[in-house]
């Protein structure tokens, strides 16, 4: 099969049965084999209703319905795992991502041999406040910690290579960092192409400022992950030790100073009264926390199943 197409979804009835007709046209101009598949993220309009309307109508349709809402993340991750086709394509519901994209999209995964495109919205028809300058920040945020030059990694209009979403696990809210997974899997061939941003024509978003809050924490959590994750001492322990001795190496000054005093007859502040020896204790007790933190991270890893989780690119 040439393509997969994954759509998903939350109320977004009144918009699935034009993208539906859209892509099936597209499809067909250009001769591609392929499967539709409408991730039904638990929405509580007729959408799943219209989904298996479509289905009777046309066999490359297929569904995915969810007992409740579970997030983007959890959509992509079972279409992901569901779809057959040797290009993946994801696309949003709602009208703004452009079928006609996809044939330039699969012939650069299939002729430029890149592992994933992802689209870039280049003029957009959001608000400007809202949406368009925290997005230009967010992106140039994630740009400087992941080290991949993408205008608009949040773009919901990708194509992958098929292996590669076999080998990357989307969870919590990382799909928008499914090009760093990619990265961190090994998946280093990575592009970008401008493409048209519509208007949304039924229904509204389904997103808020929020999403830029927690993208800032997700990415945190990502970088952390990849950078220490196989090795947390290294992290936990190196800090954990500088703290530990700086507060040793502090508590021997207000101790000597106290001697200096007491050898010369001079009146000096009890110890236990100083500030200073108590800031030392904090910090050797907080050293010490670290350092036992990432010595449990060693041993949760140990006795982790995915320890030795490495993807091989071929053998001979």
């Amino acid at each position: 099969m040439d393509i997969s197409i994954i759509v998903p979804l939350y109320n977004e009835a009144e918009s699935l049965p034009v993208l539906h007709d859209w892509i099936v046209r597209v499809m067909q101009e250009h001769g591609f084999t392929y499967e539709i598949m409408f991730v039904n993220d638990g929405s509580t309009d007729q959408s799943w209703q219209i989904i298996k309307q479509l289905r009777e109508k046309n066999d490359h349709v297929r569904g995915i319905n969810f007992r409740r809402n579970y997030g983007k993340s959890a959509a992509l991750y079972c279409g992901f795992e569901a779809v057959h086709g040797d290009v993946v394509i994801t696309m949003d519901a709602d009208l703004q991502d452009s079928p006609d994209e996809i044939p330039e999209l699969y012939r650069m995964i299939q002729e430029d041999d890149l592992d994933l495109v992802s689209g870039w919205k280049q003029k957009r028809y959001d608000n400007t406040l809202t949406k368009n300058i925290p997005s230009k920040l967010f992106n140039a945020t994630a740009r400087w910690v992941t080290g991949i030059q993408l205008h608009d990694m949040n773009c919901g209009l990708k194509a992958y290579r098929q292996e590669v979403v076999k080998n990357i696990e989307v969870f919590s809210e990382m799909h928008r960092y499914i090009p760093y997974l990619a990265k961190n899997a090994g998946f280093t061939k990575i592009g970008e192409k401008v493409v048209q941003h519509r208007k949304r024509e039924f229904g509204v978003s389904k997103f808020g400022l929020n999403r830029f809050v927690n993208g800032y924490l997700d990415l945190m959590t990502l970088w952390f992950l990849n950078k220490f994750g196989k090795q947390p001492m290294h992290f936990f322990g190196l800090v954990g030790s500088v703290m530990f001795i700086l507060g040793f190496i502090a508590i021997i000054v207000v101790g000597a100073m106290k001697l200096y005093a007491l050898a010369h007859g001079v009146s000096a502040m009890l110890v236990g009264d100083n500030p200073y020896f108590h800031l030392s204790i904090l910090m050797m007790i907080l050293g010490c926390m670290l350092f036992l933190a990432g010595f449990l991270g060693e041993l949760i890893i140990r006795n982790s199943s995915e320890r030795n989780n490495y993807l091989i690119r071929e053998e001979v």
